[in-house]
């Protein structure tokens, strides 16, 4: 199923070439003995139309795999796939602000310098300074996708990318990747009219991708999932469910109205849960912190000779 969608469906633009990037830097950190996360963040976008002008999308920004690429993840080089104009680590900080509101003239003449207001130059200054040592070290490398295609396409290069680093690969699947979708061969190649009226539509479901992921791609690595649930009393479950389906080692098991204060991580033998305080909250800090310390931690276990 999974083989027979990839077939099926166009490959991005300069697919050869990303691949190229991405094993140039992997190279560069293995050279370095660090290890590598791929970090998949924000959503996938199902297009109606050949040239597409409408798409189904969904909620998420990218915020959980934005926030947590941007922690040091201790020690890991980051993959970041993520989608276009979603949050990206770093400048999520200044997306509720006016950039040009951050800024003024340093004097009244036509060539005066721009400086960064006074009242912003601490908060910008140590987001400037994380930028700037994940930039020396070379720890960071962006991918870009929009649709779900171009998403699978490159969730399966990166993939079989990281294969050569075994345990020593992680992989972080904080993308929210669409369930359904349009085959190609029923979709209309222009723009649908409305004054055909009422719009029905037939959608398929899409292939699992974590299957082949865990047995064939990256078949080594450490693979965290997350489930999204509404339901409290399903949540665990399903992530038992999703674990013993897919053989793969963790799911982080949230909650849709709680999901920035607590999560679960789940595994075959264990449930952790991990929650931020009201005053945690309050001075700024973000459970992806945790979560990355816990999950450093456990990969590290992960790796050891026994496993312990």
């Amino acid at each position: 199923m999974a083989a027979a969608f990839l077939n099926q469906t166009s490959k991005p633009e300069r697919l050869d070439e990303k691949r190229s990037e991405i094993l140039d830097f992997i190279e560069q950190q293995k050279q370095v003995d660090r290890k590598v996360v791929l970090v998949t963040s924000g959503g996938t976008t199902v297009p109606l139309e050949s040239k597409t002008v409408r798409f189904i999308d969904n909620f998420s920004v990218g915020s959980r795999g934005a926030a947590s690429t941007e922690y040091p993840f201790y020690s890991y080089a980051v993959v970041f796939l993520h989608r276009n104009r979603s949050l990206k680590p770093f400048l999520r900080h200044l997306s509720t602000y006016n950039f040009l509101d951050l800024l003024e003239l340093d004097g009244e003449n036509q060539d005066a310098p721009v400086k960064v207001k006074s009242e912003h130059q601490k908060r910008l200054s140590s987001i400037l300074r994380d930028y700037e040592q994940v930039q020396r070290d070379r720890s960071l490398l962006w991918v870009e996708f929009q649709s779900l295609s171009e998403y699978l396409h490159l969730l399966q290069m990166c993939s079989t990318c990281l294969q050569g680093l075994g345990k020593s690969a992680m992989l972080y699947l904080a993308a929210a990747v669409a369930d359904f979708y349009i085959p190609k061969d029923q979709m209309p190649e222009h723009k649908i009219q409305s004054a055909e009226g009422p719009l029905q539509l037939s959608l398929q479901l899409v292939p699992k991708m974590l299957e082949p992921l865990v047995k064939e791609w990256v078949p080594e690595a450490f693979v965290v999932s997350f489930k999204l649930e509404t339901n409290k009393d399903i949540l665990v479950s399903k992530s038992l469910q999703a674990l013993d389906k897919y053989q793969h080692q963790l799911v982080i098991a949230n909650l849709l109205e709680t999901r920035k204060r607590e999560v679960k991580l789940v595994t075959t033998d264990n449930c952790v849960d991990i929650s931020m305080t009201t005053e945690e909250l309050r001075s700024g800090h973000e459970i992806e912190e945790k979560i990355v310390r816990e999950l450093a931690s456990l990969h590290s276990k992960f790796c050891s000779p026994d496993g312990h």
